[in-house]
């Protein structure tokens, strides 16, 4: 059964993966265990890796897990699953925490698998958007029931049921923003199995529910008017068919704060120096080169990229977690780029405060909620005793956290709830700045809009600077002011939001927005293919970090240190096209939906 009829691959590859065996050991033990001799094992498990695209596999063969990216190891977790030519794939979370270029080509990878196989595929994801460019019908799954299911495009375009509406409500999409919209959160929390309520499962939740007609008895699968195949488990679905989203209004924004920007930095560098076996030093790992930026007080900067462009690195050095090689880094007027955490006075550290992207990384299992925050209030704050415990229930209430919380444990709160004791952690010491790394990849669209109001709300009401760091561009697109696109420890574009996520776009721009998965399954799939991994942060190019994997690279000038284009007071593009051929790509981007220019997949042609 398991093997020639069913295979799963997990969220976090790093689970699947034995971290003292080579990567082709792991795979060769499928074949073995099917009754293959070990020559053919190796040859089946080499064939696998060049199905699933990995560039030289026999030098992949020996490698650790540790010695590949996260993108490598969710491909080899694909090819194990997929080497015994599974009846069934079943897909849990496969694309979450990784990089959207990363995402679009295992999307692409399973595509292509998919029709070369012929495997049924169980895609399980709360990322809608990889939902719509993968799946041919969906089901959606609350409290353990199926409310609703149907073709793909007949639920995304037609959804019945409130829940499923109110998921779609929670995206952020299109053009909207904070400054338009407030995004339209689930109200509540899904009930225990224990507390399950009878009727409908979601009633409790539920902006319709009819007491009674709702809530009596259990509500079977019913045929939505019109759409044989589409099933509701809602007894008014027929009468809500013509239901339209109602949106709150936007939070108004702070005003604009007069004095010295909140960051800036000029000329940051941070090199990681290492040694080899032999004791001797190893060419040093240039994680920032020469950053530049200013984010102004009360605004949000988002900081985009792929994994390893240096954007969590800048985030330590800010917080004192690590310290700069060289130039300078500025909060207000307090100079910070060699100055540790611990060497920070006290009134600094308030300043600034870090919300990670992994709530139970940050939270002692052994602690309460109470503790926790309270720790902070009285290292922060300097508060004691009954004073303390007030601040601390007031910090929950402001993160919309009931005060008898306090007083569970990490393991008894969903992830939602344990991101809001994160956030108001940080806010003890009234921070001027947060750092937001992350805070909002790993949870479900409900959550994440909640989330993200808390966060908008806060700012507006605080004026507090925001520091987002994210590869949820969708969510950059709503929340952020301006932003920083970062590639290998160089920002290739800043600007205000509208102006990054409109042409003319940096060629690396392009290509995330490109591979930006939209929760709709009419918008074109064409992505813009780059080629390979990114540049090692050693063997630096010479001129354009982003050169060898450009799609639109002009020749050897490329190969020059990199000019500094100013489209605008506020827009400047590290590039060496000029502005006419920067301009000369579709604007399909700027209404949310992917941009088709760039090369097509590789399944179509081959590589210039």
């Amino acid at each position: 059964m398991r093997g020639r009829k069913l295979a799963m691959v997990y969220q976090d590859p790093a689970s699947s993966l034995n971290p003292v065996m080579t990567v082709g050991r792991q795979l060769m033990e499928v074949p073995l265990l099917h009754g293959a001799d070990r020559g053919a094992a190796r040859r089946r498990a080499l064939e696998m890796l060049h199905e699933v695209a990995l560039p030289d596999p026999e030098q992949l063969f020996e490698r650790y897990p540790h010695q590949l990216s996260g993108g490598q190891q969710q491909r080899i977790v694909i090819a194990m699953a997929l080497i015994a030519e599974p009846a069934l794939l079943i897909l849990d979370e496969p694309t979450t925490g990784l990089d959207v270029t990363v995402e679009a080509a295992i999307l692409e990878l399973v595509r292509q698998l998919r029709a070369r196989f012929g495997s049924a595929i169980l895609f399980i994801s709360h990322n809608l958007g990889t939902v719509a460019q993968i799946c041919d019908r969906v089901g959606v799954l609350y409290g353990g029931e199926l409310v609703e299911v149907g073709p793909i495009r007949q639920v995304f375009h037609n959804p019945r049921h409130p829940y499923t509406r109110g998921l779609f409500d929670c995206l952020p999409g299109g053009a909207d923003d904070k400054r338009s919209r407030r995004l339209s959160g689930i109200p509540g929390h899904v009930a225990s199995p224990r507390d399950r309520p009878p009727g409908c499962g979601f009633a409790t939740r539920c902006s319709f529910v009819e007491p009674g007609r709702c809530t009596r008895a259990p509500t079977p699968i019913l045929v939505a008017s019109g759409e044989p195949a589409h099933g509701v488990r809602c007894v008014r679905q027929a009468e809500l068919a013509q239901w339209s989203a109602t949106h709150a209004e936007a939070v108004a924004e702070p005003a604009r704060a007069d004095g010295p920007a909140a960051v800036t930095a000029q000329g940051l560098r941070k090199l990681f120096t290492t040694r080899g076996v032999s004791g001797r030093h190893r060419p040093p790992v240039v994680a920032l080169d020469g950053v530049d930026l200013a984010v102004e007080r009360g605004r949000t900067l988002a900081i985009v990229g792929e994994s390893g462009s240096g954007k969590s690195t800048f985030a330590r050095i800010l917080t004192g977690l690590e310290v700069a090689t060289d130039g300078s880094l500025r909060l207000v007027d307090d100079e910070v780029a060699r100055l540790p955490v611990e060497r920070r006075p006290r009134a600094l550290k308030r300043q600034l405060q870090m919300v990670f992207q992994n709530p139970d990384a940050t939270l002692n299992p052994s602690h309460t909620v109470g503790y926790a925050v309270g720790r902070a209030v009285r290292r922060l704050e300097g508060l004691s005793g009954v004073t303390a415990s007030h601040r601390t229930a007031r910090l929950l209430e402001i993160v919309q956290l009931p005060p008898e919380l306090a007083a569970s444990r990490p393991h008894q709160l969903s992830g939602g709830q344990k991101q809001r004791v994160a956030i108001a952690r940080a806010l003890a010491g009234e921070p001027a700045i947060v750092v937001a790394d992350e805070p909002v990849s790993a949870l479900d669209v409900s959550v994440q809009a909640s989330i993200i109001n808390l966060m908008t709300e806060l700012q507006a009401a605080r004026g507090a600077t925001l520091l987002f760091i994210s590869h949820d561009l969708a969510v950059v697109r709503y929340l952020a002011d301006a932003v920083a696109v970062m590639y290998l420890g160089t920002i290739v574009e800043f600007g205000r939001v509208d102006e990054v996520f409109g042409p003319p776009w940096h060629p690396y721009t392009e290509a995330l927005l490109a591979a930006m998965p939209v929760a709709d399954p009419d918008t074109p799939t064409a992505r813009i293919v780059l080629d390979g991994p990114p540049p090692s942060a050693v063997a630096r190019p010479r001129g354009c970090p982003f050169a060898p994997r450009c799609p639109r690279k002009l020749g050897d000038v490329c190969d020059t240190p990199v000019p500094e284009r100013r489209l605008s007071a506020t827009h400047v593009i590290r590039c060496h096209l000029d502005d006419f051929k920067l301009s000369a790509t579709p604007s399909t981007a700027a209404s949310g939906r992917r941009p088709a220019s760039g090369r097509p997949s590789s399944d179509e042609t081959s590589p210039d």
